[in-house]
């Protein structure tokens, strides 16, 4: 069974691998900002962060999935696309991307909580057959030490690691000790949450064990 990861996140990429997932992986041509103001404007309304990242996830696995239909005809697997972003005292803050903003954020998120909200699609590719979709959005919060200094914010920032995640952390590198409580899938707070996957995995027919690189006897 074939895996495409629509996504060049090196964190969901890892995650996937992690899990015994050797996956294709294939940058989706979505102009995500143009896509949300589409959307938004025709439904004359803000999307919520649930709604956003779904949106985002549809459309980027949706691209892939229609390429490698085009281009890889005989292609039986699946197509993954995922989007995420952090909300917190309902202010979405997506990736901060400079060094100020980052130091900010950090600032304001020091000893509170907030949500991560990730969003899933997976389409069933098989030759000579429509497409299939299924699709869920997976949340998990996150709560921050109270006691994070702002040397270790400088320090942590000046690694460059918090500029280009969602919420300006991770929980599974150099941010990860600077958060004491992770209730939800932890995975979600990585990039996707795996037991969501595996659900929608379900869903379409395709037995998870089937994914591994290595399956079992």
């Amino acid at each position: 069974m074939r895996v495409c990861l629509a996504s060049t996140s090196p964190a969901r990429l890892m995650l996937l691998r992690q899990a015994g997932i050797s996956p294709e992986a294939a940058a989706p041509d979505v102009d995500e900002e143009a896509v949300i103001a589409a959307v938004e404007s025709g439904e004359g309304r803000t999307l919520s962060p649930d709604e956003h990242v779904l949106v985002l996830a549809r459309r980027k696995a949706a691209d892939v999935a229609a390429r490698i239909a085009d281009e890889q005809p005989d292609f039986d697997g699946i197509v993954i696309g995922g989007d995420s972003m952090f909300e917190l005292d309902g202010e979405i803050l997506g990736k901060p991307h400079t060094a100020e903003n980052a130091t900010a954020r950090w600032h304001g998120m020091r000893g509170r909580t907030g949500v991560l909200h990730s969003g899933h699609a997976v389409f069933r590719l098989t030759p000579g057959r429509h497409a299939r979709e299924a699709h869920a959005v997976a949340e998990a919060s996150v709560t921050f030490a109270d006691d994070v200094t702002d040397a270790e914010i400088d320090a942590y920032v000046a690694t460059g690691e918090p500029l280009l995640v969602a919420g300006a952390f991770t929980v599974d590198s150099l941010g990860g000790p600077f958060i004491t409580r992770v209730e939800g899938d932890p995975s979600t707070v990585v990039g996707m949450s795996l037991s969501t996957l595996r659900n929608l995995v379900r869903e379409l027919g395709v037995d998870w064990p089937s994914l591994w690189s290595t399956p079992t006897a």
